[in-house]
């Protein structure tokens, strides 16, 4: 007897199935599991999706994610530690547009085997920590930052980024106070950044924006180091802030609570800076610190005028500082801060 053909609808579904297993490898990519520091470059260079593991990156090398795909994604899943070399860095620096960078993972700087009590200011040459440099329309999230031999996380350069969740742990720098210039998060010639709900235990400022413009800092928490401060301005390529608003943040067991610092005999200008619902605890020298007398790193007790601090807002600053300690210091250059509305301040003994 002849053979029938086989009917129609079991052809297209064969025909289906195969185009389906065809395809599926363009359609779906497996992310690219890097376990080793080796395998870095090839995974940047032909993979959106990169997860980083558990490894090792050679002294005096950087974990180098700059030329990651535009809307890369990258996980950090393991512990990453950084070897130790003297050298100045980075150990890490992530670039791009779109990026989205995520935990839970930690990077561990090893920062114990540099720290000296001199920081950037002297004795073994310390590697800076984490470049996000040239960083646009992306996120960073959920990930841990420890042990960083000096400043940790350097924005620059950045626009529309957002960091959440991010903690900066440097409590092992305060034996011996041994830890020294391990700044949180610094910001420089950067617009639209947001940096909320981190956590940094440090030994220098937590958050400082020397330059840049619309610079959000909320629901932070930050002990140890510095506080949170605006500047140094004046001197530097760029010399604008503008716009930088810090909203419901506890600065704890902290040299300063709030600092603006503007540079001696330097031109620029800050304004727009807004302070709200702040909470200072154990504050050791200053609550509140405005001053333009900066000169090499130190106050001069002389202020000039070149950069003026105006539209200055503080809202619901509340809390303690220790009993040697000034609740609100303000050192301002003849008719260069102007505009500040200041409503319950209560920073006291």
């Amino acid at each position: 007897a002849p053979t029938s053909s086989p009917p129609l609808s079991m052809m297209l579904r064969s025909l289906l199935v195969f185009i389906v297993v065809a395809f599926l490898p363009f359609i779906y990519a497996a992310p690219c599991i890097v376990t080793s520091f080796a395998s870095v470059a090839n995974a940047v260079a032909t993979c959106e999706e990169i997860v980083l593991s558990t490894f090792s990156v050679p002294g005096g090398s950087t974990l180098d994610l700059t030329k990651l795909k535009s809307g890369a994604s990258v996980s950090l899943n393991g512990t990453i530690t950084f070897g130790y070399k003297e050298w100045v860095g980075p150990l890490m620096s992530v670039a791009g547009s779109g990026i989205t960078f995520k935990g839970p993972g930690t990077l561990d700087g090893q920062g114990a085997l540099y720290w000296d009590g001199q920081g950037g200011n002297g004795g073994k040459t310390k590697p800076k920590f984490f470049y996000a440099h040239n960083v646009k329309s992306s996120t960073f999230t959920d990930f841990t930052i420890l042990n960083s031999p000096v400043q940790a996380l350097s924005i620059n350069g950045a626009s529309d980024v957002i960091f959440s969740h991010i903690t900066i742990n440097d409590k092992a720098g305060d034996v011996k106070d041994l830890g020294h210039n391990t700044d949180g998060f610094d910001v420089g010639s950067s617009t639209n950044i947001t940096i909320t709900q981190c956590t940094v235990y440090n030994q220098d400022d937590c958050f400082a924006v020397n330059s840049g413009n619309d610079i959000s800092f909320t629901h932070n928490f930050c002990s140890g180091g510095h506080g949170i401060s605006v500047g140094s301005v004046g001197g530097h390529s760029d010399n604008v802030v503008k716009g930088v608003h810090v909203d419901s943040c506890n600065v704890t067991d902290s040299q300063n609570g709030l600092r603006i610092k503007t540079n001696y005999n330097t031109t620029g200008s800050v304004s727009d800076v807004t302070w709200n619902n702040i909470l200072l605890t154990n504050i050791q020298e200053y609550g509140i610190v405005i001053r333009q007398d900066y000169l090499n790193g130190g106050p001069t007790g002389k202020p000039t005028n070149g950069v003026p601090v105006t539209q200055l807002t503080a809202t619901n600053v509340v809390g303690s500082v220790g009993s040697s300690a000034i609740p609100v210091f303000i050192l301002c250059g003849k008719g260069s801060c102007s505009d500040w509305t200041w409503s319950a301040i209560k920073v006291q003994e």
